[in-house]
């Protein structure tokens, strides 16, 4: 398997709040080299639904000699808004490629069944979450008939999103699919999934992935990682669940244990499990929770628990590595 890539945030605007306020483009480029130079990592895989900085982001990944994965991520956006909006970022990903910098992939969104609308029963992207979530969904006929109907609408949908992006992009295109999501890849160039490993597909957790290979055709993990928290693990995708933001500052809803170890060992397992499989690209998810800073002092308030980032943040923008850090740049230096 290639070296590791990294997931970079650029900002996600959605429920009310952001992933990231503060966006310096001397810090993006900063912060891109050192995920080139320091993680030794061959691609990054950028993020956010503000598309002027997914075009600052990704011109510094090309420029810090990455391959870029532009990866567009609509929220909120009912079919006919989310095609409109991804056709946008494709003639700015083209733009990119045509450049001549380096490889440039077009990611058409992320799990868009729960994080736009029109599918999952919710208006908001929580809410949709939420019902995924809910144990009541998978064993209440009713509710399950109602999501299979929604999910079955995204299906619907693909195509007129594929050709929207096609008729702006000449490069390869991908979809960072859920594992609960049924995507036509015969539409696509490769086949992308964020593949969170936790206690329930743990057991089925080799044979899901290694079955995207009928396909034939490269297959990539656009987004692995847990939280560094003891038990963070077992939680996989959903580990970040754990801040009630329903106070005001928002708090850890209970008590966890700090333990940035819960990281490396996951990365470890991870990437022991992806090396059985022949992977076209990987990427750890993600380089910072800008949102979320470590806060040592006050373990209530320690969001750093809830996030999945290779380094911790802190009130002033700053940040450290943490201990998935040193393990990754380790990893990929020795791939290289």
């Amino acid at each position: 398997m290639r070296p590791l890539g990294v997931n970079y945030d650029t900002g996600l605007q959605y429920d009310g709040r952001s992933t990231r306020r503060r966006f310096d483009a001397g810090t993006v480029r900063d912060e891109l080299r050192t995920i080139a130079d320091d993680l030794h990592a061959p691609a990054v895989r950028v993020s956010g639904n503000d598309p002027d900085r997914l075009t600052i982001a990704g011109e510094a990944a090309l420029d810090a000699g990455l391959d870029l994965w532009f990866s567009p991520v609509p929220m909120d956006l009912e079919p006919d808004e989310f095609i409109a909006f991804l056709s946008g970022c494709a003639t700015r990903a083209e733009a990119l490629r045509t450049s001549g910098r380096g490889d440039v992939v077009l990611v058409l969104g992320c799990e868009l069944s729960v994080f736009c609308k029109g599918f999952v029963p919710g208006e908001t992207s929580g809410e949709r979450l939420s019902t995924m979530a809910d144990p009541a969904t998978w064993t209440d006929q009713d509710k399950l008939a109602q999501l299979y109907e929604g999910l079955a609408r995204w299906g619907d949908v693909q195509q007129r999103l594929v050709a929207a992006a096609r008729a702006e992009f000449g490069g390869r295109i991908t979809y960072a699919a859920g594992m609960w999501e049924d995507v036509n890849w015969e539409l696509f160039d490769i086949v992308s999934i964020d593949a969170y490993r936790d206690q329930q597909n743990a057991a089925t957790f080799h044979d899901e992935l290694l079955a995207r290979q009928k396909w034939g055709k490269p297959v990539a993990v656009t987004e692995f990682g847990c939280c560094a928290y003891r038990g963070a693990a077992a939680r996989g995708g959903s580990g970040w669940m754990i801040v009630d933001r329903a106070v005001d500052p928002p708090a850890i809803n209970g008590h966890y244990e700090r333990d940035e170890e819960e990281q490396v060992e996951y990365l470890l397992e991870l990437v022991e499990e992806f090396d059985r499989i022949e992977l076209a690209a990987t990427f750890w998810f993600s380089f910072a929770g800008y949102e979320l800073p470590h806060r040592p002092g006050d373990p209530a308030h320690d969001l750093d628990l809830s996030s999945y980032g290779l380094v911790a943040t802190d009130d002033d923008g700053g940040w450290r590595p943490k201990r998935v850090f040193g393990a990754l740049a380790e990893l990929n230096g020795g791939r290289g």
